[in-house]
């Protein structure tokens, strides 16, 4: 039978060995993994010297995938890169809310969206690490700009969002198709999923679920048989709150925001999200955080309201950093109300050491900088109902 999800969805175990030959063949592939296991200064080597270095760049990636045979063992070896990360990144790594969800059950996880590459990641290792399968994860296509970037993401149990299909028509066929495959792995491959509240990073620190996911979520649903709340009940929706104590990403989306401000656009460089997502991997992020909301329930009947309880979920849950208190006194004052509950008092970060990362910017970028942090604080206030206003 024909596979309609053939060109989008995860490899599937019997798929793993031939797409590890491929990429154990792939040079631009190993030069990318030299670089990453050898430091930088192998791009800047002449190309017969780089190409010297391939055999032995995949003769040790073979090693460490010798006892690879299916995804699962694929994710144990990426497994103990993430832990090889936290230990070098991150001020600590905690995780709250799973204990109300149930390991046996699959969930659609929609998170806010900090980081490209770390949101699912973190949000994956937080469930191996307490007995839950890891969730398929969406990305989308203008991320995989080179073969060997697809054949990765998918040995990881990433999934494509087409977004770059021109025409109306292709879009919402592209659309439903990505809506039913969802809810095909949810309930009849039972596989969870993780997918981002929006579409792009919340590069301001503004988590808003976008409706038109909830939009492209419902395109799944026999209208003659379901109404859309019991559909969207069905489909198990998990707000997820992600929060880094440190964004490694901060000049950048600062340095993109100040532009857009100032001239009304922003033109992306033609390896810019690679470079977003290499500084997110390395980069400092302190402490790092996830929780893990609640099953969406019944009586959410537009897409909007939808959106609403999601967001809810993920400012009420999201963890508050000692950074985002500094920058958000910065902004509004040392006397400015702040929520009532700050769940992490102490951090790995220092208020002189934040200090010195801010002035280490452009001047005209520090404010768009410090707002990155704030608008967790400013957020949460608006839920209390204490709304300020944003800078």
């Amino acid at each position: 039978m024909t596979d309609p999800f053939a060109d989008i969805r995860p490899y599937r175990d019997d798929e793993v060995a031939g797409v590890l030959s491929d990429l154990l063949g792939s040079a631009a592939f190993l030069d990318i993994l030299a670089a990453y296991r050898l430091g930088r200064r192998v791009n800047f080597l002449p190309r017969p010297m780089r190409a010297l270095l391939r055999p032995l760049v995949r003769h040790l990636l073979a090693r460490e995938v010798r006892g690879v045979s299916d995804v699962r063992s694929m994710q144990i070896v990426i497994e103990h890169y993430m832990t090889r990360m936290i230990e070098a990144s991150t001020g600590g790594f905690s995780v709250s809310g799973l204990n109300k969800l149930d390991p046996g059950r699959s969930y659609l996880f929609m998170s806010n969206h900090r980081d490209i590459a770390m949101d699912p990641a973190f949000t994956n290792y937080a469930l191996h690490g307490s007995g839950f399968e890891t969730a398929r994860i969406a990305i989308g296509d203008n991320l995989l700009t080179m073969p060997w970037v697809s054949d990765l993401m998918r040995l990881n149990k990433s999934f494509i969002v087409k977004r770059s299909v021109s025409g109306p028509r292709e879009l919402l066929a592209a659309s439903k198709n990505l809506a039913h495959y969802i809810q095909h792995s949810l309930l009849a491959e039972h596989s969870s999923i993780w997918i981002a509240q929006r579409e792009g990073r919340a590069k301001n620190g503004v988590d808003r679920t976008e409706p038109v996911i909830i939009k492209m979520l419902s395109m799944s649903r026999d209208k003659r048989e379901q109404e859309f709340g019991a559909h969207i009940q069905g489909l198990s929706i998990v707000p997820v709150a992600i929060s880094y104590e440190l964004d490694p990403c901060d000049a950048m989306k600062a340095s993109e925001l100040c532009q857009k401000a100032s001239k009304g656009r922003y033109e992306k460089g033609e390896q810019e999200d690679v470079a977003s997502i290499a500084q997110g991997i390395s980069g400092d992020k302190g402490r790092v955080h996830v929780s893990f909301g609640t099953p969406l329930g019944d009586g959410l009947d537009t897409p909007d309201a939808v959106a609403k309880e999601v967001d809810r979920q993920i400012v009420s849950g999201y963890c508050l950093h000692p950074t985002n208190l500094y920058a958000y006194r910065r902004l509004h004052g040392a006397d400015a109300p702040v929520p009532e509950q700050l769940y992490r008092e102490e951090g790995d970060c220092s208020l002189p050491a934040f200090a010195a990362r801010i002035e280490a910017m452009p001047e005209a970028h520090r404010p768009y900088a410090l707002e990155i942090y704030a608008n967790a604080v400013v957020s949460k206030l608006a839920l209390a109902g204490r709304a300020q206003t944003s800078c």
